[in-house]
């Protein structure tokens, strides 16, 4: 099985200069005016052009809003060196919402993309999740 994550955006060049810039990712193919295939990490990641105020889903009334948002669904980015990469995310628009903590299993920050996406920097530490068990 392939993983692809799809992330709605509303204005689709800043999606991909925040990506790029942020997250160090490259555009590999554009599919118009509809959306860009991000690559560079173990998924291909795709922005999709989806307006605000539309439709989130024929099942729900909800709209896309691109304020911050909660979803029990959020990207985890493992990163070497979660200081350098939380600047960088900065930088590039991100916003930081829980400063760097550390964990028996390594570092975290958590962070929202300018479009109200949740998403995390992790660097692990020794045996990384393992060491939970």
């Amino acid at each position: 099985m392939d993983l692809l994550v799809n992330i709605d955006v509303d204005d689709l060049e800043r999606a991909v200069g925040f990506y790029r810039e942020g997250l160090g990712l490259r555009v590999g193919r554009r599919f118009g005016e509809m959306g860009v295939e991000m690559l560079g990490g173990s998924s291909a990641v795709f922005l999709l052009a989806r307006a605000a105020g539309t439709a989130a889903s024929p099942a729900t009334s909800q709209e896309r809003s691109y304020a911050r948002h909660w979803t029990p669904v959020h990207l985890d980015i493992v990163v070497e060196d979660v200081e350098a990469a939380q600047e960088r995310a900065r930088a590039a628009g991100a916003t930081l919402e829980v400063p760097i903590q550390t964990r028996r299993w390594g570092r975290i920050v958590q962070m929202a993309d300018p479009f109200g996406h949740g998403f995390c920097l992790i660097q692990f530490l020794g045996r990384g999740y393992d060491e939970i068990l």
